[in-house]
C-alpha cells in the first residue's frame, strides 16, 4: 500500500489511483498525526510513504528511522508532467521489492539510498 502524506498534491493521488495502486490518504484518515505516527503506520502495513516533507529525510538519516520506504518528491510547481515518469518508475521498481529505501524523485533523476 502507498501511504500519501498530507502535504502531497492531489494530482499525485489521482495519478496513482488511475494506475491502479492501493493508496491510503493520511489527510483523509489520520489528519494531523505526527511524522512518527505516520512512520509507525507505514511500517505496520509494510507500505511505502509518498511525501514532499523534507523532515522524513532528517528522521531517516539523522535519527536512524528505518524499516520503511520513503519516496520523496522534489519539484517546482507546476512541473508535474516533468517528474511523473520518474515517480511511476520509482513506485513500479520498489513497490514490492524487498528492502527499504529512501528514494528522491526529481525532474532530472531518481536517487536511491538503501536504509
Amino acid at each position: 500500500m502507498i501511504f500519501i502524506d498530507e502535504n502531497v498534491e492531489y494530482y499525485w493521488v489521482e495519478l496513482l489511483l488511475q494506475k491502479g495502486y492501493d493508496i491510503y490518504s493520511i489527510s483523509e484518515k489520520n489528519q494531523g498525526i505526527s511524522d512518527l505516527q505516520i512512520i509507525e503506520i507505514v511500517k505496520n502495513h509494510q507500505g511505502i510513504l509518498l511525501t514532499e516533507d523534507k523532515d522524513f529525510g532528517e528522521l531517516v538519516f539523522a535519527y536512524g528511522m528505518t524499516d520503511f520506504t520513503v519516496v520523496f518528491l522534489r519539484y517546482d510547481q507546476p512541473q508535474y508532467h516533468q517528474i511523473e515518469q520518474n515517480l511511476l518508475l520509482s513506485i513500479e521498481e520498489y513497490y514490492k521489492k524487498p528492502g527499504h529505501y529512501f528514494i528522491t524523485v526529481t525532474q532530472q533523476k531518481i536517487r536511491l539510498r538503501k536504509i
